[in-house]
């Protein structure tokens, strides 16, 4: 973990921080994060997870709702989440609303 990476936990209430995009890259046929002067391929799962972070439910929700649709063990979804947005803080591209 590095220094300035903000703490996350199951607790955290994120979103995607002002001026980062979910987008349709055309040319390559897959969905990217866009930020000022960086960009991020995502795949499918990584998609899903960036359209759940609303800035309302925390990540322990996200990875229960993720669980009940997906029929998948809740602890390997939550531990996958909570890897995936510590990447997205340390790349600067969300921030944490609680």
């Amino acid at each position: 973990m590095t220094a300035d990476a903000p703490v996350i936990s199951g607790s955290s209430v994120v979103k995607l921080a002002r001026g980062v995009r979910l987008r349709e890259d055309r040319v390559r046929g897959q969905m990217v994060l866009l930020a000022p002067e960086r960009a991020m391929a995502l795949d499918e799962i990584a998609v899903a997870i960036v359209q759940a972070l609303d800035g309302k439910r925390s990540l322990d929700r996200i990875a229960d709702d993720f669980a009940a649709r997906f029929e998948a063990p809740v602890a390997q979804i939550a531990s996958d989440v909570k890897a995936f947005v510590h990447e997205l803080a340390v790349r600067r591209m969300l921030e944490i609303v609680e």
